[in-house]
């Protein structure tokens, strides 16, 4: 099996791109000083689409949340001609409320007597199709499929209309009139008087068209095929297939077939005493329809082909990073669990975070990652009390920028941090999710540190501070966290959530 887009991935530059300089764009959601937070209305899940003009949002009370991008509509033309005319260069990028659905519902299971949330765990875009959006959404256990078009609702206004009064109705009254004969056969053959003005109280329903609204309609519920919580679904570059993951297996659908799904990876043990790892998130390869990754709460990433067999129980590679003797702790493996993992647009490129770390892999070298980021080192000292309120478990979503060169994730105190991901970059900017994200800058070092893991592969360590607190004295706050981000696909912008706010930034 090939690993990736190999020959198709563009050399790293010389020189590396200078740093972003990182601008507010939006905020929707915003609280003010004091508000309590909803639990309900807390975002979980962030996705743009393929083409960036669509964001969509869900959030613990089952609601899906559509917004799309204005200024490129605003100012005309295509995305072609706005790119020749550069316009490009100084695009200010603004996304509107679009719509908004229910998109599940608290349920009860009663064989297990279980209660089933709500909550909005992933968001996936499917191909649109004549102006028609297309999505998935899925809570821990019901994945749906729908479907959000324009449709213009048509009503009768009046019914009682004087063809001599009605305004812009009158040439269907008098049409209507004219149809019929000037006199008429009654059934008892009798002649009846049809002309103008002999009828007082004929009634003619009056149907106008309101403004184009927004509906969203469920096509297919995909059910009942998961024991355990969906923690990923992700759609297959063939626009016909895609899969879930729970913590012991993965199952194949067809987005046209909801009654039924192939189990194509279990890790479920004959005797559960035995299970020692759990899948933690799984993706199809964004190019080759027969590839998909999936990574383990020890830490290790799978890459799997499905031409192989049907059940794929056995990887075409194996991605994981081996801990030094004498560096293990009680917290070794609760923080190795990898929480997310993505990969980058060509295909040749796997990222992935784990509690303390971004890592960035290349397909074609399982020897170990190609660059490691610190994103909180500060935390390691803290690690008990971390455990002690859970936080330890707290899983952190990443991304990656449109043309590989970045990478980006979250952190406490409402933080989220970018990185440059070529070799010789030192870009380590953290950034709050506020109007003003450069206010809490963190000190990181001028150059990065480097250490060689294998002959084959360089390991690449930035980002690591070494206090709990930021360059103005502030303390971090670790009830807030900033887990869910995204990149848009083709441009630096990248939304964000903490809390109930939705935030977007452009560089």
């Amino acid at each position: 099996m090939t690993g990736g887009d190999g020959d198709g991935t563009a050399a790293a530059p010389a020189t590396p791109p200078p740093p972003l300089e990182w601008k507010f764009s939006q905020v929707f959601g915003e609280r003010t000083a004091g508000e309590q937070v909803q639990e309900v209305d807390i975002i979980s899940a962030i996705e743009f689409d393929k083409s960036g003009d669509h964001l969509a949002t869900g959030d613990r009370g089952g609601r899906v949340v559509l917004f799309e991008r204005t200024d490129t509509k605003e100012h005309g033309g295509s995305r072609k001609y706005l790119e020749k005319t550069d316009y490009q260069s100084n695009r200010h990028p603004e996304f509107r409320y679009k719509t908004e659905f229910q998109s599940h519902e608290p349920e009860f299971d009663y064989l297990k007597s279980l209660e089933i949330e709500e909550k909005i765990n992933k968001i996936r875009w499917c191909q649109t199709a004549n102006g028609v959006l297309f999505l998935l959404s899925t809570n821990d256990k019901t994945i749906k499929f729908w479907k959000v078009q324009e449709k213009k609702a048509k009503k009768v206004a009046e019914m009682n209309v004087d063809p001599l009064k009605a305004v812009g109705n009158g040439s269907i009254a008098s049409s209507s009139v004219s149809s019929i004969n000037k006199s008429s056969h009654t059934t008892n053959g009798e002649y009846k008087d049809f002309s103008s003005g002999a009828i007082q109280s004929l009634r003619l329903p009056v149907v106008t068209c309101n403004e184009p609204s927004l509906v969203a309609r469920c096509r297919r519920v995909y059910a009942h095929a998961h024991d355990y919580h969906i923690n990923s679904i992700s759609n297959n570059s063939d626009g016909e297939t895609f899969i879930s993951a729970d913590d012991l297996r993965i199952n194949l659908w067809n987005l046209e077939i909801s009654n039924q799904s192939f189990n194509i990876v279990d890790v479920k043990p004959t005797n559960m005493e035995d299970l020692t790892e759990v899948i933690t998130s799984a993706e199809f390869h964004p190019t080759h329809c027969n590839t998909l990754a999936y990574s383990s709460s020890k830490g290790s990433i799978r890459l799997i082909d499905l031409r192989q067999s049907a059940l794929c129980d056995r990887h075409s590679k194996l991605f994981e990073e081996h801990e030094s003797p004498g560096s293990r702790s009680f917290f070794t493996e609760i923080i190795a669990s990898i929480s997310d993992i993505k990969f980058g647009r060509d295909g040749r490129y796997l990222l992935s975070r784990d509690y303390m770390t971004l890592k960035l892999w290349d397909i074609n070298m399982d020897a170990g990652p190609v660059s490691t980021f610190q994103v909180h080192e500060y935390l390691r000292p803290k690690l008990c009390d971390l455990y002690e309120n859970d936080s330890i478990f707290d899983k952190f979503e990443c991304c990656l920028s449109g043309d590989g060169q970045r990478v980006a994730t979250g952190s406490y105190s409402n933080l989220f941090r970018v990185f440059g991901s070529v070799p010789t970059s030192t870009e380590a900017t953290t950034l709050e999710a506020s109007k003003n994200p450069m206010r809490r800058q963190v000190q990181t070092p001028a150059r990065p540190t480097r250490s060689l893991s294998s002959s084959l592969t360089r390991v690449v360590r930035r980002g690591g501070e070494s206090t709990s607190n930021d360059t103005n004295g502030n303390s971090f706050d670790f009830t807030t966290k900033l887990l869910h981000l995204a990149w848009h696909p083709t441009e630096n912008s990248i939304a964000c959530a903490a809390a109930n706010s939705l935030y977007m930034y452009y560089a």
